[in-house]
């Protein structure tokens, strides 16, 4: 950053005493000066400082000026409470006045409508209108601003408050600051990218910044000074500010103060503006100078092969990859004074410290900076250097070495200025720099040694410098743009061009560099001729094809084709050097000229990797083919110059030397690969060949790719090449060819039919391959086709008579029903296969599979399915076989409780999972307590069940209900056991609140037995049986309410058939009670139910009642067991029987109270309340537990 005076000049009044410059404002057009100096507006050049005119404006001063946006109008306002609206040269248009003195003056910059300030009020001049709008502010203003979208204006206040109002003066917030000092300048960032942050400087020596909804933004900073003015530069980046200070500050937009930019003296600054060109400003003093300076921003960066590091708004720096464009910004929030790039590190010089960077990865085109050092130095330095493990500062003559804990290691002071330095590349901690020097010398520094060495001594200062790739050869630029390259080990001069302003070497090629001059980038390549491109700007990097110039302080990356350097290598037959030219960066072309000449050159190698650049297949297996020959101990060039003729398509002459070697079948079957069939056939018959069958062949295969497939079918069949004939057929789909070949063959050409029985059955002509394999006699591919055409019934045919073929049919026919969702098709295919145990294979991978995603309604239905395969296969095990029995009806149960546990859970599941659930709470809650009577008993553990959601659900739902007591225990369980993130919030506040309900269940709750009428607590340590007289509780599988139903047995001499029997010959059916008999006694209406009134009290003890009081009250559970006469004395309406066959016999359950209607699924077994059943019927039209449809139910 610099910055000049370009004129000064002081205004005076008649007696030559400077006036104080109050404020300054500049034309749109940046030309002219309008200087607010006692009651005079001053007008001035711009450019040259030369005064224009005076105006008297006011009676007394004049304190602040401003100029529309348009150029079309000025306006002044002073302490004689006036404001005046002037056009551009100064003819006043317009004048009125406020309560007090006019402190500030803003115009909208989109409307262009007046704001005016004093004391006591705030006007606005709409601008179309003579009338001025007024209104009354509780401070005296001193300053004003209007955003960029002119929508807002900010006024400062003298009492330190900021008032921000609409553009129709409306206040929309009132900043009240803490202190109270006068805010004495505010202005908004014109930016349209910040333009909602508001800069505020006060008498307190503070700058704030603050958002149009009044909230601070940012850290206050502090000024050191009473600030005067504030301006913004248009990109809304940088601020001036200055007052009290006597000079001129440049500030970041987030207030971190750059540079010092103008001096006024011993004066205050009272004002300064920015012209519109924004590399120009203007001050005005206390003492009357007015002042012009120029500003110039200069470039801050650093270099280390692809990677460029520039400062960006004085305070940030950005990171650009070179090679792939992509930039990262690192925000200092500090000025940046030098950057240093090498390799993975970056270091950043602030006025204070110096901050290193570094990429963790080893990729290359990482770009992830994290820092890594703060190290606390204020060091002014011309030149910035970063190794590995230290940081180099340049002071004139000396080198200050410092390691990343800022202690300095070592200084080096050299003989001259330093001029110019690079990190030249070494080992860690071991690096080394060439520095160029103003005498001439280019000296060698290692990082790690105190004494550095000369390389290189001449007569004129060193401007650039550089070193090859491997450090074999010295470029120098010297302060007479004369270049020299030198060889570094004998000093001798190699290269010398009169005219260079920037070298670099190519960071991959030893003998090419590139310089700049003119406009222009020169190429050089060895002792060769140089190449000139036309770029402005300086080199500053070469890496491969790429060279990376500065120009007007932005770095561009030139693709540069290495095509001249290549072919001039080629022409002095080079090949190996003009390999590795091309790897830098030539195009395809350029490769195969490389490929080509080398191979003609006998350079086998290099031909080699040209064409792989290439990937020139041909020409690769030409070269393979030719070393193994020269392997072998062939030496024939003159075939080999035959092949590679005919590889360049110089075919005549490769044939004339074929023949000439001796070979003209070589040139017959060149041209038989050409398809240029009438010369093939002049060299056979010069060589009289008679492989006729061969050439027909051939030629068949030209028909085939020149799209005639017909005469290729017909040249196939002469020839005897029916497959490749069948194959044209079938790539085309001619199904009627295919059919007549099957009939031309014999089956003793059985590869051929097989071929067509393939095509057709890819074609879907599965009866016509079926009469191929039936030709052919073979029964197993047959049976496979029928298979793999879901022909079931043609297969089930050849099973019928071929029974060794039933394993190849059933198995993938229930796999087929399976894919199809046909499960039970499907398990009665396996057991037709005799894959008993395939089929609950299948269904136990379903179950599993079922309950590995949560789907547990569907869980539920395959154990149902596997519980019934089990039961139906234990019924039909014949005697003898009690173990297997034993086994599966064990199976059954086992498989049967899993089903309703995760019918079950499914719901419960659904409730903790997701928003919404179709069950009632009270089905929730019973199905939760079924859960946990089940997990008090030793059972096996079911998978994916959580007891988590059990506990959980009970809970909740508990308390919902008022069964408090038992959501307590459920709570209480929940905190031993691991709970899910999602839960925890949820069970910590149940867990506090339930604490406040009374502890005890509300009694509708309690479960009623209805064997002993014991009211029974909800939680009950023996599982889901009554605590009197343990008879287990029936449940129904809808609600989950327990039914008024209570199994009974069979004395043991009585059968399943004579007890069903016994119970249709019983006794009388009960109905429902539901008949009323109104009667009218002594004036009084009687309502009587006349099934009561004709009961008889004794007959109501029947036996069945008398067995169900047969206990022991706390004991064991007994379990009522009836005899013949009992079976005959129960209502058939009133048992319910479960019949599971007639190896596991039947469940004999008596209703207890027949008004409450149950309903029994034959299929599953189980009971519902009659309401629930049909109300699921009607929805799902199944059955709610085993999924079978209502009709056959």
């Amino acid at each position: 950053m610099k910055f000049a005076q370009v004129w000064i000049t002081k205004v005076t009044d008649k007696n030559k005493t400077g006036q104080c410059v109050y404020d300054i404002a500049v034309r749109p057009d940046g030309q002219k000066l309008y200087v607010a100096a006692g009651g005079k507006i001053l007008l001035y050049n711009t450019s040259t400082g030369i005064f224009d005119k005076a105006v008297k404006a006011h009676k007394e001063f004049i304190y602040c000026l401003a100029a529309s946006k348009d150029g079309q109008k000025l306006a002044s306002g002073g302490s004689d409470k006036t404001v005046i609206v002037w056009n551009l040269e100064l003819v006043g248009l317009l004048k009125f006045t406020l309560g007090d003195n006019v402190q500030c003056l803003a115009f909208n910059p989109i409307t262009h409508h007046l704001l005016s300030c004093s004391s006591t009020d705030i006007g606005l001049w709409l601008g179309e209108q003579s009338s001025v709008t007024r209104h009354r502010i509780t401070s005296r203003a001193t300053c004003c601003s209007w955003t960029s979208d002119g929508h807002y204006f900010a006024v400062g206040m003298f009492n330190g408050n900021i008032s921000i109002r609409t553009k129709n003066c409306d206040e929309k917030v009132k900043i009240e600051r803490p202190g109270g000092q006068p805010v004495w300048t505010l202005s908004w960032n014109p930016s349209k990218d910040h333009s909602d942050v508001l800069a505020v400087c006060d008498w307190n020596q503070k700058l704030s910044f603050y958002q149009p909804s009044g909230r601070q933004v940012g850290k206050e900073r502090t000024l050191g000074y009473d600030a005067c003015f504030l301006d913004y530069f248009l990109n809304g980046e940088y601020m001036i500010i200055g007052g009290s200070n006597k000079q001129v500050l440049l500030y970041s937009k987030e207030g971190a103060v750059l540079f010092p930019i103008g001096q006024a003296g011993s004066a205050w600054v009272m004002t300064a503006k920015l012209t519109p060109d924004q590399i120009h400003f203007v001050t005005g003093t206390q003492d009357g100078t007015l002042a012009y300076y120029e500003i110039s921003f200069n470039t801050v960066h650093g270099l280390y092969r692809d990677r460029y590091a520039y400062r960006d708004h004085m305070t940030d720096v950005i990171v650009q990859h070179l090679l792939t464009d992509e930039k990262v910004r690192i925000k200092c929030k500090d000025l940046v004074k030098k950057i240093a790039v090498y390799k993975h590190k970056l270091a950043v010089q602030l006025p204070d410290r110096v901050v290193v960077y570094e990429i963790d990865s080893d990729d290359l085109n990482d770009m992830m900076y994290r820092q890594q050092e703060k190290i606390p130095l204020n060091y002014d330095c011309s030149l910035l250097v970063v190794c590995s493990t230290r940081i180099i500062l340049c002071q004139e003559r000396k080198l200050l070495c410092f390691a990343f804990n800022g202690e300095k290691e070592r200084e080096w002071d050299m003989e001259s200025h330093i001029r110019y330095i690079k990190v030249v590349g070494g080992p860690v901690d071991h690096e080394v720099l060439l520095v160029g020097l103003k005498n001439g010398q280019v000296v060698s520094v290692l990082v790690d040694n105190p004494f550095p060495s000369v390389i290189l001594r001449q007569q004129n200062a060193i401007r650039c410098l550089d070193v090859s790739a491997n450090n074999s050869k010295l470029a120098v630029v010297d302060e007479n743009y004369c270049l020299l390259v030198y060889d570094v080990r004998t000093k001798e001069l190699l290269f010398q061009e009169p005219q260079a302003t920037s070298v670099t070497w190519n960071s991959h090629c030893d003998d090419m560099l590139c310089y700049s001059f003119g406009g222009h980038i020169h190429i050089k390549a060895a002792n060769f001729p140089v190449h000139t491109q036309k770029h402005p700007g300086y080199v500053v990097g070469y890496t491969g094809s790429k060279i990376f110039c500065l120009y007007a302080s932005s770095m561009h990356t030139i693709d540069v084709p290495q095509s001249t350097p290549m072919l001039q290598y080629l022409e002095r037959k080079m090949f190996k050097e003009a390999y590795m030219i091309a790897c830098l960066g030539v195009t395809e072309n350029d490769w195969r000229i490389l490929g080509l000449e080398a191979l003609e050159g006998l350079d086998y190698d290099t031909a080699k990797k040209a064409f792989i650049r290439i990937r020139d297949l041909r020409f690769l297996e030409l070269i393979h083919s030719i070393e193994e020959r020269i392997k072998q101990g062939a030496n024939d060039t003159t075939i080999f110059q035959a092949e590679i003729f005919s590889y360049e398509g110089k075919f005549q002459e490769a044939a004339k030397l074929y023949k000439k070697a001796g070979i003209p079948s070589r040139a017959v079957e060149m041209y038989t690969d050409l398809r240029e069939f009438d010369l093939a056939k002049e060299f056979m018959m010069e060589t009289e060949t008679q492989d006729v069958k061969q050439f027909m062949t051939k030629q068949a295969d030209w028909c085939k790719t020149t799209n005639d497939p017909t005469a290729a079918i017909a040249m196939y069949a002469a020839a005897g090449e029916y497959l490749k004939a069948i194959e044209i057929m079938g790539e085309n789909g001619w199904i009627d060819k295919l059919v007549d070949m099957v009939h031309q063959l014999d089956s003793s050409n059985q590869e051929a039919l097989i071929l067509c029985a393939v095509w057709l059955k890819r074609l879907g002509q599965y009866m016509q391959a079926a009469i191929v394999y039936e030709k052919l006699k073979d029964m197993t591919s047959l049976v496979r086709l029928y298979v793999e055409g879901h022909h079931w019934d043609e297969a089930f045919n050849i099973v019928k008579n071929e029974t060794k073929f039933k394993d190849e049919v059933y198995l993938p026919y229930a796999t087929w029903l399976v894919e199809n969702d046909r499960f039970n098709e499907a398990q009665e295919a396996l057991i037709k296969g005799g894959r008993q145990h395939e089929a609950l294979n299948i269904l136990r991978r379903l179950a599993e599979n079922a309950i590995t995603e949560n789907r547990f309604s569907d869980a539920s239905y395959y154990h149902w399915l596997l519980a019934k395969s089990c039961l139906d296969a234990a019924n039909k095990i014949s005697g003898g076989k009690d173990s297997e029995m034993r086994q599966l009806i064990s199976a059954f149960k086992s498989y049967y409780r899993s089903a309703e546990v995760y019918h079950i859970y499914h719901s419960i599941q659904r409730f903790t999972d997701q928003p919404f659930t179709y069950r009632h709470p009270e089905a929730l809650f019973n199905m939760a307590l079924f859960l946990t009577h089940l997990d008090t008993k030793p059972s096996k553990k079911y998978r994916g069940v959580s007891k988590v959601a059990v506990l959980y659900t009970l809970a909740k739902q508990g308390k919902a209900l008022g069964a408090y007591k038992l959501a307590r225990h459920a709570y209480e369980q929940l905190q031993a056991l691991t709970i899910p993130q999602r839960f925890q919030e949820s069970i910590d506040l149940g867990s506090v609140t339930i604490r406040s309900k009374p502890y005890q269940d509300k009694e509708d709750l309690l479960p009623l037995c209805y064997r002993c009428s014991a009211t029974n607590p909800l939680l009950k340590s023996h599982g889901n049986c009554c605590i009197n007289c343990k008879q287990p509780f029936v449940l129904s599988f809808v609600s989950f309410e327990v039914l008024p139903v209570v199994e009974f047995f069979l004395q043991d001499d009585i059968s399943d058939d004579e007890a069903v029997r016994l119970i249709k010959s019983g006794g009388p059916v009960h109905k429902k009670a539901d008949d009323w008999k109104e009667s009218n006694t002594g004036g009084t209406q009687v309502l009587t139910l006349e099934s009561i009134a004709n009961t008889n009290i004794d007959d109501s003890i029947d036996p069945f009642t008398n067995k169900l009081l047969e206990f022991e009250e706390g004991g064991d559970f007994v379990p009522v067991k009836v005899d013949r006469e009992i079976l005959k004395c129960l209502p058939k309406n009133e048992v319910i029987i479960k019949r599971w066959g007639h190896r596991t016999g039947n469940q004999y359950y008596k209703v207890l109270l027949s008004e409450v209607p149950i309903t029994l699924c034959k299929e599953c077994q189980q009971m519902f309340h009659t309401d629930d059943y049909e109300m699921h019927s009607l929805t799902k039209k199944c059955c709610p537990f085993c999924r079978t449809p209502v009709g056959t139910n």
